[in-house]
């Protein structure tokens, strides 16, 4: 599959495309357009306006105060020397990306861009786009999925009956089979394309595994389905936790990237002589991700929740290393087989759904192409359980324990000169200055505080 080139700024429509596209809408029973973005604590904020107000959305843009870029879990506001409380920005609705809801709803993801029309460097989908038109100019195309998993609660987020539930079960699914029925339908409707669809390994979780696409659409998407996923989950009389740790002393919900690269319809992941049918560039990029990850996996698992998740043990990818089909390393390598008939790629098992997909999409993208430009070699294969290695063969191989609190998490983030050079110093103050207001805050408090307090804050 070969992905149009991506324009790195999102371009104004000329006024008989929004004139078209609104009035496809009205006639699908639009009556509300809601924009939204997902800011540096992964949490989605959002405008909105009558339908026929939607030109002006796409066109000008909704005022906003920068500071929504750096609102904490807690709706705490974590200013920084360049975000403060002076100032305005307008937020641009993507109308080539809104998807129908019901009830009279349209959804459309927005960029951020000041009063002059300018990009807003701290836009997040704004960064992701520029990194996959990077991309693009390099010659790559560049495919992304990703995977959902999320907890159900009752309405008022009670834990549901443990003694009800098997991991992966087919009667834990069926036991919710009209939820599942309609989320489908739902999902559908919105156009947002589905591969799987399943009882997961924790207490009441579910898995929603979402098509690949290019980079900004795929993030669209995991932006767009967790609405949906929350909304249909209301209508059934319960709610929905994305949070890394939706109960204390349970296991944690992933956010699961998986990325392959081509060129000129050639796979960089298969068909060659590198291990396991690599190319030569396809082992760089590779190679760039495990090596990036020590010092960025306060991007993709930064929050006050995500070191309870991110542990030996849980297949949550604790450790910096690779592997084929290797589900405690961080990076699993997932070969061409007759099995695998979609190829070869790479997946990403370390982010959880406290991270902002896009800036997780572009950062896992960004670290690829460093390795390929750099030529890294790719180090060795980590062939078992990671846990169970010496530490003098740990260490010859190169494997690393990931951070393994927030706080450390956030320190080498702070000193990476590679994460900012992949987000820029905007995105990369911001979120130091959301995930350092949330250790400061509740660093001292235990997993049970936490998950009651933030169990729903990543929920939309």
């Amino acid at each position: 599959m070969t992905s149009p080139t991506s324009p790195p700024v999102l371009p104004v429509l000329p006024a008989a495309d929004v004139d078209a596209i609104v009035d496809t809408l009205s006639g699908a029973g639009a009556r509300l357009l809601v924009g939204s973005v997902i800011d540096m604590a992964g949490v989605a904020r959002a405008k909105s306006v009558p339908i026929e107000r939607a030109a002006t959305f796409h066109r000008a843009g909704m005022g906003a105060s920068p500071t929504w870029n750096v609102f904490c879990i807690d709706n705490a506001v974590a200013v920084t020397d360049r975000v403060t409380v002076v100032g305005d920005m307008r937020l641009r609705a993507d109308l080539e990306a809104a998807r129908p809801l019901d009830a009279g709803y349209v959804w459309a993801p927005t960029e951020m861009f000041d009063q002059q029309g300018d990009p807003w460097p701290g836009c997040a989908r704004g960064r992701l786009r520029r990194v996959q038109a990077q991309a693009e100019e390099r010659g790559l195309d560049v495919l992304v999925g990703n995977e959902l998993e999320f907890v159900i609660t009752g309405l008022v987020g009670t834990p549901l009956p443990r003694e009800h539930w098997q991991a992966y079960g087919l009667g834990a699914m069926f036991a919710h089979e009209a939820f599942i029925a309609d989320l489908e339908i739902a999902l559908n409707a919105a156009r947002l394309p589905i591969e799987q669809l399943h009882a997961e390994y924790a207490d009441y979780q579910f898995e929603v595994s979402l098509a690949p696409t290019t980079p900004v659409q795929a993030a669209d998407q995991v932006h767009l389905a967790r609405l949906v996923i929350g909304r249909v989950a209301r209508r059934h009389g319960l709610l929905v936790s994305f949070s890394p740790l939706p109960v204390a002393g349970g296991a944690g919900n992933g956010a699961h990237l998986h990325l392959s690269l081509s060129r000129a319809g050639v796979p960089l992941l298969s068909g060659a002589d590198g291990a396991h049918g690599m190319t030569a560039e396809g082992a760089a990029a590779l190679a760039g991700i495990v090596a990036g990850l020590p010092e960025s996996v306060g991007v993709f698992a930064g929050s006050v929740l995500s070191e309870y998740r991110l542990l030996p043990g849980h297949w949550s990818g604790a450790f910096a290393c690779w592997g084929l089909e290797n589900r405690e390393s961080a990076v699993r390598f997932c070969a061409a087989t007759p099995g695998n008939p979609k190829g070869a790629n790479i997946e990403l098992k370390c982010v959880d759904p406290s991270g902002n997909p896009y800036l997780t999409a572009a950062t896992m993208l960004g670290l690829a192409l460093h390795g390929i430009d750099e030529h890294l070699p790719l180090p060795d294969e980590t062939t078992s359980d990671p846990v169970r290695l010496s530490a003098d063969v740990a260490a010859a191989a190169g494997v690393v324990r990931l951070a393994d609190t927030q706080a450390a998490a956030v320190d080498l983030l702070r000193g990476s000169a590679l994460t900012e050079g992949i987000l820029g110093p905007d995105i990369l103050s911001a979120l130091l200055a959301v995930r350092t207001h949330e250790i400061d805050t509740y660093g001292r408090h235990s997993a049970e505080e936490l998950t009651e307090r933030f169990r729903f804050a990543w929920s939309s």
